[in-house]
């Protein structure tokens, strides 16, 4: 299927608005859209909030009457289902619309592709495909739930240059600068959850917030605690928000915490695959992992992590705690690769993205 640099500039426009709703929209995508009568803009949106209109219905509704005969850019399939709003395949027809460019199909099963067949029954043009893969980007973990049942898992690292993310004496705070840390914040209000273990829970006593100003979606905390050693108080508990308790004993009573009691895995701990399918059906699309070297490196043996956000600094500490337990790699011939997708300077730190490769 063709497109014009115009279709590739207005896109490219509803990406841009998309991306507003990368801190908010969770669960749902981010969604942004462009109504273009004429070769001028008439209308935008893009979906800030479950729950609130959808880009479609905002850019309609700034569009008016000049939407009919208009061509509507979108960045994911216009839904076709009632869920916490209205169909917006149904409000492009009631519309007029003449076309819709989007750029993906909605993996969403309560969609997946009904929307633009609708369209298309009501002699609405639909072109599908358009920068494809920069749409699938942006809601990399809302894809990841619904194609693969589980959500995308980010593990973050901070370390020196000689690999270790805590001294012998056990600290740690801070190896990075103040710009690494204040970078970190922005991964976590991308994420749906941030995920520890309880050996740091124990050690640190971490609060696993998101401290960004203007931001006001809660986000879920996750302790993998195999053997519910979690104490009755902490800050994290102590915080506004949800707190999930993974773990392989019965339950007990801690305000704040919700405990799920989970299956045993191959490594004597919790069944990590399990949990991730569990949380994808808690609608989670992105997990920020922020542990020690046994879960982070559990994860990464087990296949589980998608990528890795690691922050290195100019020091070095001689002896200490290593960056990952990966007991399952003893040979060279088990090395993973990786691939590396961005790096920035922070400061005087370092910031890598690697993304595994298949």
């Amino acid at each position: 299927m063709s497109f014009t640099a115009d279709d590739h500039r207005h896109m490219s426009e509803a990406l841009r608005l998309a991306a507003k709703g990368r801190f908010s929209a969770d669960p749902n995508p981010a969604v942004g859209c462009v109504v273009v009568k004429d070769g001028e803009v008439v209308g935008r949106g893009f979906h800030r909030a479950a729950g609130e209109p959808h880009a479609e219905t905002l850019a309609l509704q700034e569009a008016g009457a000049r939407a009919r005969g208009a061509t509507v850019y979108v960045t994911l399939e216009p839904c076709s289902h009632h869920g916490r709003t209205p169909p917006c395949s149904q409000a492009l027809v009631e519309a007029g619309v003449a076309s819709v460019v989007s750029a993906m199909h909605d993996p969403d099963s309560r969609v997946a592709g009904s929307g633009h067949d609708q369209l298309a029954r009501a002699g609405v043009a639909v072109r599908i495909g358009l920068m494809e893969a920069q749409a699938r980007e942006l809601n990399r973990g809302f894809v990841s739930r619904h194609e693969r049942d589980r959500p995308w898992v980010r593990v973050k690292l901070a370390a020196s240059l000689d690999g270790l993310t805590a001294g012998a004496d056990g600290r740690s705070q801070w190896i990075t600068g103040e710009a690494a840390r204040a970078d970190v914040q922005r991964w976590r209000a991308e994420a749906s959850c941030i995920l520890t273990g309880i050996g740091t829970v124990l050690a640190d006593d971490p609060r696993l917030n998101v401290r960004l100003s203007g931001f006001e979606r809660q986000i879920l905390r996750v302790v993998v605690d195999t053997h519910g050693r979690l104490p009755d108080r902490l800050r994290l508990t102590g915080l506004p928000g949800r707190v999930l308790l993974a773990s392989c004993v019965e339950a007990r009573a801690i305000e704040g915490v919700e405990w799920w009691q989970l299956p045993l895995g191959l490594d004597g701990r919790v069944d990590l695959a399990a949990l991730l399918q569990r949380l994808a059906a808690r609608e989670v699309n992105t997990v920020h992992v922020e542990a020690g070297p046994t879960l982070s490196g559990a994860l990464i043996e087990a296949g589980l992590a998608d990528e890795l956000l690691v922050y290195q600094a100019p020091v070095l500490i001689g002896r200490g705690r290593p960056l990952l337990e990966l007991p399952g790699m003893e040979k060279f011939d088990d090395r993973l690769h990786l691939r590396l997708v961005e790096q920035r300077r922070l400061a005087q730190d370092w910031r890598f993205l690697y993304r595994f490769e298949n």
